[in-house]
């Protein structure tokens, strides 16, 4: 014989009551079966809630109730009964009684636990009737009340099981019963007066698995909504996979720590009788499932990750307890005086302090009978006041095989540090099938999707990129993004999604990733004005491991935010080179924020767009290496205007091609001015271990004061036009010296200095073509001929190859 129970969800309505009926009718053709259903979804909360209502007086609760009623009329017209008229009848009648203890609420605004056990038992004992009715029509089946067969004590929301006498009801019921189907209501019992006591919410599971410990029963299967038992809840973590096989420990383990799949004393009756449970979808019965035996697959350390929301953290502590015998018992006979169940607990070794974690609904009532239990020793100032900590969440990891892996441990906090996600309390048995960590609340998302990652991710590692600035170099950082995802997904492990975009106008977001092949219609059509403020807001409300904020702009304001977004552990990654040339406090600040929040900020393209000049420059300085000059050509854009630019051009149209293939900024004067390079070598001087202002470098500027002086790019076109002879003179005076004209930024001794300069045809500079960048670093070690660094050094392909680089850098981070 199998035992069979099938959740609330599962028989929600007359749809989802015929798919029931139909597996009971494929499965009785090769077993007898003892059927156990929930009430109809949800039905058992909204009693309840019109309980609570009634009681408050609040006449609301008879619109709930009419509610639940017409529901279940509904359903008894859509199915086929045995006898219908005799089925309404009775559903009726049982309504009546229930509107009954309603008006009694009501009248006497009261709602004692035995009431609500009265209550709360009307959903399966009227959803069990009705579709015990349907089966029987093409069913050999019977109904059979639960409340006959399982007897409890009078703890009427929570009763314990008699089992004897349950175990023995059973197997003379079973035993002398000939229909191959029995309808059984699950949640409800009845205690040695007779009176209705219930399992507590989830009871239908226990009553199931009770029933197959009484008849030794072949196997329980618990029917549900989803596909088994997952490594991590569905809901929280897209990539969590269903669990075949694992054992009863596993399986106790995580359910007393959030897996709702099944209730947790569930497994305890069946597991002494070792009878196979099997999770089911009812939607899907052909999917596989998990099955819990006693002992399951060796082949992983760690089976699943769960965890429980809402649980506060009470800390008792003081220099009192060392050394005092009697503390613990103290602590736990409060706790359990009053009915309060401990989730987690910690000691420290010098007995200093007892941490345990309850449930939030049960935390103030802990705090006042521990503050209690304890009142002599804190008035005497051996035990300080109780702490009291709220909105936290348990994770744990949960495997059978963990005490035969190393380093586990330590793979699971350092996950967790690297996401900046701070551990409040830690437990871990000595049979090490459980490490618990206690966290915020607000970080148990990322929590869990960073450790299912960790341990569960076939080492993929996904970003989450909140990206600024989708112009030039935005645009082709997107494209490139799509055009290199499956290459990454399938060499570089990496799974980058773009979270949120914005531009200076409109910003959209897409928890689960925004399609980068339509990411231009989605901004439009769906996006919000744009906020910087809002836009931090929702990167940090989001809270996902991994998460980069991606600047492709040259605006000082949005440079401004990325000390906010170190804070929140969240990687900085830009072509702004505005923050990195502010002043040096800000500069540090940056530093230390990154390393102290273990937020990468990367920056390459600040220099040379994608030429790997600060990376460079990092591993000299990291490996011991000393920078002693700085030689460079370091506008890509001004090496593309002078290379161009002869008499038989003007200098105007010359700067207006370079501002059209998208070699300059949106502003061409900060290219043309030197401020730009100005920048670039005073960041270049800084990752070198200068401490340099921007103030220091020495800018010899070739553009007239006029021009420097305009306020917008029409003005200063018109200024180009206007000193033309300016600008052939100095080309002039270069090609009589056979030279070329490029602007360089040099650094020797401290010192700084960027400007126009003629170069003869035997230095490295003079070859220099397009918008190529060079730059030469003389070191202790390369004192003579310098490392030199040559290539690309503007336009929008190579810029935002650069962010990229950036990008991987932090997945590989």
């Amino acid at each position: 014989m199998k035992v069979l129970k099938f959740g609330g969800s599962s028989v929600r309505d007359h749809q989802n009551i015929k798919k029931v009926i139909a597996i009971i009718t494929q499965k009785s053709k090769e077993d007898k079966l003892a059927v156990v259903v929930s009430a109809f979804g949800k039905t058992t909360d909204k009693l309840l809630k019109s309980a609570e209502l009634a009681q408050e007086k609040n006449e609301a609760y008879l619109s709930i109730i009419n509610e639940v009623e017409k529901h279940h009329f509904e359903t008894i017209e859509q199915l086929p009964l045995h006898n219908s008229s005799e089925v309404i009848e009775q559903v009726n009648k049982q309504f009546n009684q229930l509107k009954t203890l309603y008006k009694g609420c009501y009248l006497l605004e009261e709602l004692s636990p035995k009431a609500k056990a009265i209550i709360s038992s009307f959903g399966e004992r009227i959803s069990s009737y009705i579709i015990s009715e349907a089966a029987k029509t093409s069913l050999n089946a019977t109904f059979k009340n639960s409340q006959d067969l399982i007897i409890t004590d009078d703890n009427y929301l929570k009763a314990q099981v008699d089992f004897e006498t349950t175990y023995s009801n059973c197997s003379s019921f079973f035993s002398e019963c000939n229909y191959q189907v029995v309808i059984l209501p699950g949640f409800i019992a009845k205690c040695y007066n007779g009176q209705t006591t219930t399992l507590g919410r989830g009871g239908s599971d226990y009553t199931a698995s009770i029933f197959a410990a009484a008849i030794h029963a072949e196997e329980l299967q618990i029917w549900t909504d989803v596909s088994g038992m997952y490594t991590a809840n569905p809901t929280i973590v897209k990539q969590a996979k269903p669990i075949q096989h694992i054992s009863y420990e596993e399986a106790m383990e995580m359910s007393h720590f959030g897996a709702k799949v099944i209730y947790p004393p569930t497994i305890q009756p069946v597991r002494e009788m070792k009878i196979p449970i099997l999770i089911k979808n009812t939607f899907y019965p052909d999917q596989e499932g998990t099955l819990i035996t006693v002992d399951s697959d060796k082949s992983s350390s760690v089976k699943g990750i769960t965890h429980v929301e809402n649980v506060s953290l009470i800390t008792v502590e003081g220099s009192g307890m060392v050394g005092m015998s009697g503390i613990s018992k103290r602590l736990f006979a409060a706790l359990s005086d009053n009915n309060i169940n401990v989730i987690l607990i910690t000691q420290a070794s010098s007995e200093h302090t007892i941490c345990v974690g309850v449930l939030e609904e049960d935390a103030q009532k802990a705090v006042k009978c521990i503050t209690q239990k304890f009142q002599n020793e804190i008035d005497q100032h051996k035990i300080d006041p109780i702490i009291i900590e709220n909105e936290l969440s348990i994770i744990a990891l949960v495997g059978d095989n963990m005490k035969n892996h190393q380093g586990l441990s330590g793979k699971m906090f350092s996950a967790l540090g690297k996401n900046n996600v701070n551990i409040r309390a830690i437990a871990q048995g000595a049979s090490e099938k459980n490490i618990s960590a206690v966290i915020k609340k607000l970080d148990a998302k990322k929590a869990l999707n960073t450790l299912h990652e960790q341990f569960f991710g076939d080492n993929i590692k996904q970003l989450n990129l909140f990206v600024t600035g989708v112009g030039n170099v935005g645009n082709r950082f997107l494209a490139q993004l799509q055009q290199q995802k499956e290459y990454l997904l399938t060499n570089l492990k990496l799974n980058i999604r773009v979270i949120g975009l914005s531009n200076s106008t409109k910003m959209y977001f897409d928890e689960n990733g925004i399609d980068l092949t339509n990411w231009k219609e989605l901004l439009l059509t769906k996006g919000e004005p744009t906020s910087l403020n809002h836009f931090l807001y929702r990167s940090k409300e989001y809270n996902m491991r991994n998460s980069v904020f991606v600047d492709n702009t040259a605006n000082e304001e949005v440079s401004k935010m990325y000390q906010h977004y170190l804070e929140n552990n969240i990687a900085v990654v830009t072509c702004n080179k505005i923050a990195c040339a502010s002043e040096l406090n800000n500069y540090k600040t940056l530093k230390k924020v990154s390393s102290k929040y273990n937020a990468p900020f990367l920056f390459e393209t600040n220099v040379g767009a994608g030429l790997p000049i600060i990376d460079t420059l990092k591993n000299l300085i990291a490996s011991g290496d000393r920078v002693h000059k700085i030689q460079a050509v370091l506008s890509g854009s001004l090496n593309f205007v002078f290379n161009n630019f002869t008499n038989a051009v003007t200098f105007h149209d010359i700067v207006a091609q370079a501002q059209k293939e998208g070699y300059t900024e949106p502003d061409p004067k900060i290219d043309l001015s030197g401020v730009d390079v100005a920048r670039k070598i005073l960041i270049l001087a800084r990752e070198s271990g200068f401490e340099l202002e921007l103030s220091d470098i020495e800018n010899n500027s070739f553009l007239p004061k006029n021009s420097l002086d305009t306020t917008n790019n029409k003005d200063f076109y018109e200024s180009l036009l206007q000193f033309e002879s300016h600008f052939q003179e100095i080309y002039a005076n270069a090609n009589s010296e056979n030279c070329k004209l490029k602007y360089v930024a040099e650094f020797e001794n401290g010192k700084a200095k960027v400007g126009l300069q003629h170069i003869p045809k035997n230095h490295p500079f003079y070859n220099l073509e397009g918008s190529d960048n060079i730059v030469l670093f003389f070191t202790d070690r390369y004192p003579i001929q310098p490392i030199q660094i040559k290539g690309a050094g503007a336009g929008a392909d190579v810029t935002a190859s650069g962010i990229f680089a950036d990008v991987i850098r932090v997945g590989n981070n």
